[in-house]
C-alpha cells in the first residue's frame, strides 16, 4: 500500500500538490467559528451532583445568581471606606446596572470586608453564555466603565470572577500562542540547518505545517466541534500549534532522513523518495495510528475539555499524517536533490554515525547490562509519582498572578474568609413537589454548622425559601478557598451531613465551586480507570498488526508505561510540592509520552526488523538499527522535547508544568526508552521476541516477497 501511495504522489507531484490546495480552500472556507468555553460546570454531565444542583438553583430560585463577575472596592491609600466612600461605591454600583452591558443582566451590592477597608459589587450575567468569550468581552467594558466611573473619587476599582478571570485567560492564552509559536519556530529552523546545512529542508516543514497543515486542521476541528456538539477551550490552541509543529516535523525528519539514506545508497532520485515513503510509511502511519487512538480515548472523558481536546489532537496528526506521506515527498520530489539539500556538500556521502555506530555496539554486545541500567533510571525516577498531589484550581494554573482577576481572588481570600467569594449551596428539596412545611430549619442549618471546615452557615426562611415552599437554599461558607484540598474534603463531608440529615420526604444537593470541583475529581479518577487502559489496549492491537507479534507488544507498552511513571516522578519532584500538579496534567501526559513514546519505539522496532530481515542475528540487528535509527530519533526527539518545553516561556503555570512534562518525557522515550531499554530487551529475547509470527525472518526466505535492499555497512559496502 505504501509502495503505491509513495509511487502515486511521485510519479504526480503537481496534481498531488493541487489537490491539496483544492481541498484546503474548500475546507476552510465552509467550515464555522471555534466557539470557546472556559466555565468550569461545562467540564462534566448532567449526573453529578453539582450540576443538579445548579438545576435546582435555576429552577427554585431563578432571581439568585452566581456572580460572574465581583466588582471589588477599595480606597487608593488603603485606609478604612468613609461614609462618602461607601455612597460613591452605591453610585457606581447603580451606573453601571444602568449602562445595561451586553450580558449583564443585574449589578447589586455585596457585602464590606470585616476590616472596612473592602466593598463588592456582584454582577449577574446571562446563564445560557457562561464561560463564552461574549461574557469576557462584558468583564472589559466592566473594567473600563468601573474605573471611569470612580475617576475623580479615592477609590480602586479592579474586577474579578469567572468572567473576568476568561479575559485574563485570553490575553494570558494570547502570549503563550506566541511565545509557543516563535520559540517552535526558531528551534525546528536551527535544528534542522545543523543537520541538513539547507535553508529549503529547514523552512519546508515550517511553512506547509503553519500554512496548510494546522489551517486545514483547525478548520476540521471547529466542523467536528460544531456537528458533534464539543465544547471548545481556548487553552487549547497553544497546544494544537506545537503538536502540529513538533509531530509534524518528526514525521519529517522520518522521511527525510531515510530518503538520504537512499539517494546514499545509489537510488535514483524518484525512486529513492518511493523507496523512502515505502519503507518509513508503514512506521510513520503506525506511529501515528498509536497517536491517533490515544487522543480518541478522550472521547470516553466525563470532562468536556477532555472530550474536546482528544478528537481536536486526532483531527490534527491525521491531517498531518496524510501529508507527511503525500505532500511532503510530492514536493520533495520536485526539487533535485543537489537544489533540496544545496549548499551542504556532504548529503551525498556515508557517514560514519560513530556516536551512534558505538551506541549501537555497546546496545548490541552488553544488552543485558543496558536493559537493567536504564530500566533503573526509569524506576527510580518513577518513585516521585508517590508524592504526587493535584490541584482544581484551573484559573490560577492558567492565568498569571499579577492579572487583575487573580489579584482580586488573592484579595477577596485575605479580606473576607476564603471560601466568601465562592460560597457552597445546600438546596433542601420537597420530593413530592409539597411545601417543605415542618422542617426545622435551624436545627437542619446547626448540623451543618458543626461539620469540619465550615466557616458559617445562613439561613433566612423569608428570603431563601422559594415562593411555593419547595426547596431551602441554605449558604455553607467554608473556612478555605474554594479549589484547595482542604475545601474538596470538606465539601465531601458537608454532603455527607446534608443527605444524612435530610427529612423524611426531602432531598438534599450539595452544589457550588467546591462541589464542581469535587465531582471533577471523581470525574478525573473514571477517566484513569477508563482512558489509560483503553488507549494502551489499543495501542497494544496497533504494535500487535505491525510486527505481527503478541510478545514484543507486552514489553514494548511495559517500556512506555514505565516512561511515563518516570516523567510523572520527575514533574511532581519539582512542580507538584505546593498546590499540587494541574489534576488534567497526568492525563495529558499519559496520552503524549505513551503515544509520542509509541511512535519512537515503532520507528526503532520498525528498524530492527528490518535489519533481521537483512539476515543479522538479533544483537547485530540491535546494533544495526541503533547506527541508522538512532540520529533520527535523536533529532525528532530533541525537536519535539524542545518545542513542548517552550511552553514554559508561557507565564501560564499549567503550560508551564505540560511544557516540562511532555518535554521530559519525550527525552525519556527517545533517549532512554527506544535508543536503550528496547532494543536491548529485543536483543535479549531474540526470535522470541516476533512469536507467534516471524517478522523478523528474511526476506529471501519469505514466498513471493521482494528481493532485500541491503543497507550500507560500517565499510560503506551492501
Amino acid at each position: 500500500m505504501f509502495h503505491r501511495i509513495g509511487r502515486t504522489v511521485v510519479r504526480h507531484p503537481v496534481w498531488t500538490i493541487v489537490a491539496w490546495l483544492i481541498a484546503a480552500v474548500a475546507i476552510i472556507a465552509t467550515a464555522p467559528s471555534l466557539p470557546s468555553n472556559s466555565d468550569e460546570s461545562s467540564f462534566l454531565p448532567s449526573s453529578y451532583e453539582s450540576i443538579k444542583a445548579m438545576d435546582v438553583q435555576e429552577k427554585a430560585f431563578p432571581a439568585a445568581f452566581t456572580p460572574a463577575a465581583i466588582v471589588l472596592y477599595q480606597r487608593t491609600d488603603g485606609a478604612a471606606l468613609t461614609d462618602a466612600d461607601k455612597s460613591e461605591i452605591t453610585k457606581i454600583t447603580d451606573e453601571l446596572g444602568k449602562k445595561k452591558i451586553d450580558q449583564v443582566q443585574k449589578v447589586v451590592e455585596g457585602s464590606a470586608s470585616k476590616d472596612g477597608k473592602y466593598q463588592t459589587a456582584l454582577v449577574q450575567m446571562n446563564k445560557e453564555t457562561a464561560g463564552q468569550p461574549k461574557q469576557a468581552d462584558a468583564a472589559k467594558a466592566l473594567r473600563d466603565d468601573s474605573t471611569a466611573l470612580a475617576k475623580g473619587t479615592d477609590l480602586k476599582v479592579q474586577v474579578g470572577g469567572q468572567a473576568a478571570q476568561a479575559l485574563d485567560q485570553q490575553d494570558a492564552g494570547k502570549t503563550s500562542d506566541a511565545v509557543a509559536l516563535v520559540g517552535s519556530l526558531l528551534i525546528i529552523i536551527i535544528t534542522l540547518a545543523i543537520i541538513f546545512r539547507s535553508p529549503i529542508i529547514a523552512i519546508m516543514p515550517l511553512v506547509i505545517l503553519t500554512g496548510v497543515v494546522f489551517t486545514v486542521a483547525n478548520a476540521l476541528i471547529a466542523d467536528a466541534t460544531k456537528i458533534f456538539g464539543l465544547q471548545a477551550n481556548s487553552s487549547i490552541s497553544a497546544l494544537l500549534i506545537v503538536v502540529v509543529l513538533g509531530v509534524g516535523t518528526d514525521y519529517f525528519l522520518f522521511l527525510m532522513f531515510r530518503y538520504r539514506e537512499r539517494l546514499r545508497a545509489g537510488d535514483e532520485p524518484k525512486e529513492a523518495m518511493i523507496n523512502s515513503v515505502t519503507r518509513v510509511g508503514e512506521a510513520i502511519a503506525s506511529a501515528a495510528g498509536a497517536v491517533i487512538i490515544s487522543f480518541l480515548a478522550l472521547a470516553l472523558s466525563t470532562l468536556g475539555f477532555l472530550t474536546q481536546l482528544g478528537p481536536a489532537l486526532a483531527i490534527l496528526v491525521a491531517v498531518t499524517l496524510i501529508a507527511g506521506l503525500t505532500l511532503f515527498p510530492a514536493i520533495c520530489s520536485l526539487i533535485p536533490p543537489r537544489a533540496l539539500f544545496w549548499p551542504g556538500k556532504k548529503w551525498q556521502q556515508e557517514p560514519s554515525d560513530a556516536r551512534f555506530a558505538a551506541i549501537g555496539r555497546v546496545v548490541g554486545r552488553r544488552s543485558g547490562m543496558v536493559a537493567i541500567v536504564s530500566g533503573l533510571v526509569m524506576l527510580l525516577l518513577a518513585l516521585g509519582t508517590l508524592g504526587y498531589k493535584a490541584s482544581y484550581d484551573l484559573a490560577s494554573g492558567s492565568i498569571p498572578k499579577t492579572k487583575e482577576s487573580m489579584v482580586v481572588q488573592d484579595t477577596l481570600q485575605k479580606a473576607y474568609s476564603a471560601g466568601a467569594a465562592e460560597p457552597t449551596s445546600v438546596f433542601l428539596t420537597s420530593t413530592s413537589n409539597k411545601p417543605l412545611g415542618s422542617v426545622d430549619y435551624t436545627a437542619y442549618a446547626d448540623k451543618l454548622k458543626k461539620v469540619d471546615g465550615v466557616a458559617d452557615v445562613s439561613f433566612d426562611q423569608k428570603n431563601d425559601l422559594n415562593k411555593d415552599g419547595t426547596t431551602a437554599n441554605f449558604t455553607v461558607t467554608l473556612k478555605y478557598e474554594s479549589a484547595s484540598d482542604k475545601a474538596i474534603a470538606a465539601v465531601g463531608d458537608v454532603r455527607t451531613v446534608a443527605h444524612d440529615n435530610a427529612p423524611p420526604g426531602t432531598e438534599a444537593l450539595v452544589g457550588g465551586s467546591s462541589s464542581i470541583f469535587k465531582d471533577i475529581n471523581a470525574a478525573v479518577n473514571h477517566d484513569y480507570k477508563t482512558v489509560f487502559p483503553v488507549a494502551a489496549i489499543l495501542i497494544m492491537i496497533i504494535l500487535g498488526l505491525l510486527l505481527r507479534s503478541v510478545v514484543a507488544p507486552w514489553y514494548l507498552i511495559a517500556s512506555v508505561a514505565l516512561g511515563f511513571g518516570a516523567t510523572l516522578g520527575a514533574t511532581v519532584l519539582i512542580f507538584g510540592r505546593g498546590d499540587g500538579l494541574i489534576f488534567l496534567l497526568p492525563i495529558i501526559m499519559y496520552l503524549f509520552v505513551v503515544a509520542i513514546g509509541t511512535d519512537y519505539n515503532i520507528l526503532m522496532i520498525a528498524r530492527l526488523r528490518e535489519e533481521a530481515q537483512e539476515g543479522r542475528e538479533p544483537r547485530e540487528a540491535a546494533s544495526m538499527a541503533l547506527r541508522h535509527a538512532g540520529p533520527t530519533i535523536g533529532a525528532a526527539g530533541f525537536i519535539l522535547a524542545a518545542t513542548f518545553a517552550t511552553l514554559m516561556l508561557s507565564g501560564n503555570a499549567f503550560l508551564t508544568q505540560m511544557g516540562f512534562a511532555v518535554a521530559f518525557g519525550i527525552i525519556v522515550a527517545a533517549f532512554v526508552m527506544a535508543m536503550f531499554f528496547t532494543p536491548s530487551l529485543t536483543a535479549l529475547m531474540g526470535h522470541a521476541a516476533w512469536w507467534p509470527g516471524h517478522a523478523d525472518r528474511t526476506r529471501e526466505a519469505a514466498p513471493g516477497g521482494p528481493a532485500p535492499e541491503r543497507e550500507l555497512d560500517e565499510s560503506g559496502h551492501r
